[in-house]
């Protein structure tokens, strides 16, 4: 890894930044200067050091968000504002990126990190890694969806759902329920229903995996993953419905 890409994910700086420390001659690897920001180190094998004091360095973040209304699931946009854009400097400088995507208009769980190995793993296809949304939906649900939900819908471009577990909470005018698929289409909760002529207007994700959404956080906040939380992650099961 290049010593300036080490220096700015442990939080000296920006690049730009982290050159200029560079160039004072107070960075060194194994007690040797280094002010080539080019330098290639390895932090497993060597002590790298700042002012003599050692870094620690780390090369993936993991961050759990609540994510709120308004915001893009992506990692910049030209004119709207985006979940790395509310993130703290000390967060952002990882470059993470969210795995998967969550509706501008859609709340709850968000996984950030710039792990693309676990990113990869968790929206495999191969894997089925389940995920359940909680949603308020116009239009009474009946036992007829749940058993439609179970078989598969087809959405409005021929595609065929794989199954998924529809949970009624309250069936009115406009209904409350749970729903649990193990798949990621484009609007994919919102197209299940609108096949069985109903339209969801609440949408929110209540977990990823064996993830839970953290109940103390509020739409907007986000905590680092425990250690335990990002093993689980690694191995989550396939997940049969």
């Amino acid at each position: 890894m290049r010593i300036d890409k080490l220096l700015a994910n442990s939080g000296y700086g920006s690049r730009k930044e982290v050159k200029q420390l560079l160039k004072t001659g107070v960075v060194k690897a194994d007690g040797n200067v280094i002010k080539d920001p080019k330098t290639h180190v390895d932090p497993d094998q060597q002590e790298i050091t700042v002012h003599e004091a050692v870094v620690d360095y780390r090369e993936f973040i993991y961050l759990l968000m609540n994510k709120p209304q308004g915001l893009l699931s992506a990692t910049e946009d030209d004119l709207q504002e985006t979940v790395i854009d509310i993130l703290q400097p000390e967060d952002a400088l990882f470059e993470p990126f969210p795995v998967g995507r969550l509706d501008k208009d859609t709340e709850g769980l968000l996984i950030i990190t710039n792990d693309g190995q676990l990113s990869h793993q968790l929206l495999s296809p191969k894997k089925h890694v389940p995920k359940t949304y909680f949603a308020e939906v116009s239009g009474f649900v009946t036992e007829e969806d749940i058993e439609s939900f179970k078989l598969g819908v087809t959405l409005d471009d021929g595609y065929l759902t794989k199954p998924a577990k529809l949970v009624i909470l309250e069936s009115a005018s406009v209904s409350k329920i749970e729903l649990t698929i193990t798949e990621g289409k484009f609007h994919q909760v919102k197209r299940m229903f609108e096949a069985v002529g109903k339209k969801v207007v609440y949408l929110k994700r209540l977990s990823m995996g064996p993830l839970q959404l953290d109940a103390d956080l509020e739409p907007g906040e986000y905590r680092e993953l425990t250690d335990e939380e990002v093993e689980e992650l690694r191995n989550a099961k396939v997940f049969d419905l």
